[in-house]
């Protein structure tokens, strides 16, 4: 009997652990998360220098298309750097990567052919092509990371507003 108590309870403390482990990390804003996955460091350093850091770690919900940094690495590197010095264009680069509200994927993929309306103002555009979806030309590479203020999706490619 007091075996099975105490196994019991070995069992409720961990299955606490492990709730209040997973409730921690969805406790992690857009920010955090990127930071934390260590591939968004131009993004992150970009986000600083347009003064943007505070508004993604906001209540939201926001979608956010995150390019890697490999994605920053096809952008020739004097022209990143001028874009990196450039607040209002790099603003204006930073806020076509977000969506207002959570979309997630399976919403992404009903919507082959549309414009999705960023935070910048202009559309980009989502083309889905069997189990691909492109965001204005960049490849998504992975979908819904849940964040405590919205879902980031990884691209390929950093996106430009057509304007």
């Amino acid at each position: 009997m007091i075996r099975r108590i105490v196994s019991s309870a070995l069992v409720l403390a961990l299955a606490l652990a492990l709730t209040t482990t997973a409730f921690a990390q969805g406790k992690k804003d857009i920010v955090e998360t990127a930071v934390a996955a260590g591939s968004f460091k131009t993004l992150a350093t970009a986000l600083t220098e347009a003064g943007l850091i505070e508004t993604l770690k906001g209540k939201g919900p926001f979608t956010v298309f995150a390019p890697t940094d490999a994605a920053f690495a096809k952008i020739p590197a004097d022209k990143l750097a001028a874009l990196l010095k450039d607040k209002e264009a790099l603003k204006k680069v930073l806020l076509y990567h977000v969506v207002s509200g959570k979309v997630e994927a399976k919403t992404v993929l009903t919507m082959n052919g549309k414009g999705a309306k960023t935070v910048e103002g202009s559309e980009a555009m989502i083309k889905v092509e069997g189990k691909t979806v492109m965001v204005d030309g960049a490849k998504v590479e992975k979908t819904d990371i849940g964040c405590s203020n919205g879902v980031i999706h990884v691209i390929d490619t950093v996106i430009m507003p057509k304007n």
